[in-house]
């Protein structure tokens, strides 16, 4: 168990072996200090759990002292004693940072239950900063797994985003990992320490969606036989994510335009608004712009959604990620599934990549879960992929045109062509054989208008 780490900081030699003989006695490592520059030179090359600092010392007073600490260590625990008490000193030294202020002489347990309570809350800080850093590593966006130009750049946006408190708005198809932006996105903002809840509206009947949405008082409706307090209010402070925002009627888009304008909502049944704080990250698969021309969305409400839009691209668009999420779900199912490590084999990996994956990264996920579970080797052969991959046809080389004294570029063309074919368009393969690197062959493929058969 950690046994916390407490300076004392006192010009007189009485109170500092009084302050650690009584310290001591508590279980606590106890320094002391007559001198406010020592003990700074001392906090710098150390943390202390605890400082104690008299107020009025000949060289640094206890609020100065404060301040220097403060710009050491923000989340440093002080508190502040003084035999000269006065009402502006203390709100002072609380508005500089210190967790309490003590007035001398005092009593042994007003010292005791004020240290108690200081390392308390500094241990709660210390949780918070490593469930943060935790949440963060678990939900960040180094989870969307990815290195194609179109991934990082999505990513470098969302990222950006995360910092503000802005609106968002997600376009992607089914499975492309749209939840899991928006998790990144949360966690990675100010209100990581508050909920993150989702709804998918689209697997909700509209009867219910408005009520669990908003809440609903005791009586609204037939059923309702006590108050139910709404998904957005359970938000209160953190990030309301909602999944197929297109699919919501008229009347459900109205109230969540209030939401987002107002900064309020009414229950089901209600006439009182209800306070709410919640930052709004929608998402979907529909074209949102094209929902308003044909009326079934309201364009004041997509307006209001499409403050910061973030479009995640299908896997079949970015071929280069499928081999990085390959492995990243054989390793996750192995691990799951307690089963040793296994690799796939070239032909069964060249399938993958041929795959038009309409369901994406989802689809592959559930591929790679079943492979690892049928494979009885070391190694996953195409006979533990689903049938539908097996009967896509893999891409055959393409013959380009003989050509007479053909140009420079020409051949590089035709050759660049080829390679990609022969690598089933796996461009990172394809810049190996080339040897260039990815950005010169996303040029080249630009240039030459290559394009995939």
């Amino acid at each position: 168990m950690h046994k916390a780490n407490i300076m004392v900081i006192d010009d007189e030699e009485s109170m500092c072996k009084f302050m650690q003989i009584m310290l001591q006695k508590e279980g606590y490592d106890v320094i002391t200090s007559q001198s406010s520059y020592q003990a700074l030179n001392l906090l710098k090359q150390k943390n202390y759990d605890l400082v104690i600092a008299d107020l009025m010392m000949p060289e640094l007073n206890g609020l100065e002292l404060l301040s220097r600490v403060k710009s050491l260590d923000p989340d440093a625990s002080f508190i502040v004693m003084t035999a000269y008490a006065s009402v502006d000193t203390a709100i002072e030294a609380l508005k500089k940072g210190a967790y309490d202020y003590l007035t001398k002489p005092f009593k042994v347990d007003e010292i005791r239950i004020a240290v108690k309570k200081a390392l308390e809350q500094k241990r709660i800080t210390r949780e918070n900063i490593s469930l943060k850093k935790q949440l963060k590593r678990e939900f960040g966006f180094d989870n969307f797994i990815g290195m194609s130009p179109q991934v990082l750049e999505m990513k470098k946006m969302a990222q950006r985003v995360a910092q503000s408190d802005s609106t968002v708005l997600i376009q992607g198809e089914s499975g492309t990992g749209k939840e899991l932006v928006a998790k990144a996105i949360h966690y990675c903002s100010a209100r990581t320490d508050k909920p993150f809840v989702s709804i998918n509206c689209a697997a909700i009947p509209e009867t219910l969606l408005e009520s669990e949405l908003f809440g609903h008082l005791k009586g609204a409706f037939t059923g309702a036989i006590k108050e139910k307090e709404g998904l957005l209010k359970t938000a209160d402070g953190g990030t309301f994510f909602l999944d197929e925002i297109a699919t919501t009627s008229q009347a459900i888009q109205v109230k969540l335009l209030r939401v987002l304008e107002e900064k309020e909502m009414i229950p089901v049944g209600g006439t009182k608004p209800v306070e709410i704080d919640v930052r709004l990250i929608t998402a979907t698969n529909a074209d949102l712009e094209q929902e308003v021309k044909m009326g079934r969305f309201r364009p004041d409400l997509f307006y209001r959604l499409n403050v910061f839009l973030i479009t995640i691209p299908p896997l079949r668009e970015r071929k280069d990620d499928i081999k990085l999420l390959v492995c990243h779900f054989i390793r996750k199912y192995c691990e799951r599934l307690k089963s040793k490590e296994k690799k796939i084999s070239e032909e069964a990996m060249r399938r993958l990549i041929s795959y038009s994956w309409p369901g994406n990264a989802r689809e592959l996920e559930n591929a790679m879960e079943r492979a690892v579970l049928l494979a009885r080797s070391s190694e996953i052969t195409q006979n533990e992929l689903p049938e539908k991959i097996l009967e896509n046809e893999l891409p055959k080389l393409v013959e380009q045109p003989k050509l007479e004294n053909p140009t420079l570029e020409e051949i590089e063309k035709a050759y660049i062509y080829w390679v990609l074919n022969n690598a089933g368009w796996h461009k990172s393969k394809a810049s190996q054989i080339l040897g260039i690197d990815s950005s010169t062959l996303y040029r080249k493929i630009e240039k030459y208008g290559l394009k995939e058969k």
